[in-house]
């Protein structure tokens, strides 16, 4: 199954937004859907249903339930692995295989080497967009700099600090046999940010999206103070 908004019918591409929006923002609602993309609620289940049918969308009972009053808790609709292969990831195979030929022929460091280049854009890029962008964050540069290469990346706000979230990898299931991309990622985040960053969940590994935590200046510093307490005599 493949997204496709030349086919004939009209549904596709309106489908296609539907997932999209999914894929953007993560696991959402049929209401949320409806609202963002200023569809009737009954147009976006008429997609959902097909999307589910299709085995792109996946129905999922909410982590948390808010009072609702009666009834039970809409549900949230989110990506399958299915979906995902539909957007940007048509050159899995051959990425995999080119690896494991360079690791059998160059060995792991090779494979590292390789990963360290892939995300050299985030240390390339990371600045001009810092600079251009003085309205950001350090964290939210770097989330613009991860959406232009098509990560899908937004910034939330948690008490230890702040969370770069990415809603899609390019590279996910490349990244499954080869955890060297994902490190190499972190790797980067951390030194551009100048700070110890902490992956909490990857979509490489089965989670619904890629989580970053990445505390705060007073967090960093208490913490380091605690770990000199620890050990002094």
């Amino acid at each position: 199954m493949e997204f496709d908004e030349t086919r004939p019918g009209g549904d596709q591409p309106t489908r296609q937004r539907v997932a999209r929006s999914i894929l953007v923002d993560g696991p959402s609602t049929a209401a949320a859907l409806a609202q963002r993309l200023a569809l009737t609620p009954a147009a976006v289940r008429r997609h959902l249903d097909q999307l589910v049918e299709e085995g792109a969308v996946e129905a999922r009972e909410p982590r948390t339930v808010a009072t609702r009053g009666r009834g039970r808790p809409a549900k949230v609709f989110a990506l399958t692995e299915r979906g995902r292969d539909s957007f940007d990831q048509q050159y899995d195979d051959l990425a995999v295989q080119a690896l494991r030929f360079l690791r059998e022929t160059g060995g792991e460091d090779a494979v590292r080497e390789f990963a360290s280049r892939r995300v050299a854009f985030i240390r390339e890029r990371f600045g001009e967009v810092a600079e251009q962008h003085p309205e950001l964050s350090p964290v939210g540069a770097l989330a613009r700099v991860l959406t232009d290469e098509g990560y899908a990346a937004a910034v939330r706000d948690v008490p230890v600090g702040e969370q770069l979230c990415q809603q899609h990898c390019p590279v996910s299931h490349v990244a499954h046999e080869f955890p060297q991309l994902c490190e190499a990622e972190t790797e980067a985040i951390s030194a551009v940010l100048g700070s110890h960053v902490q992956r909490l969940a990857t979509i490489a590994h089965g989670d619904g999206v890629c989580t970053t935590c990445i505390p705060s200046t007073s967090t960093t510093t208490s913490t380091s103070i605690q770990e000199k307490e620890t050990v002094t005599p």
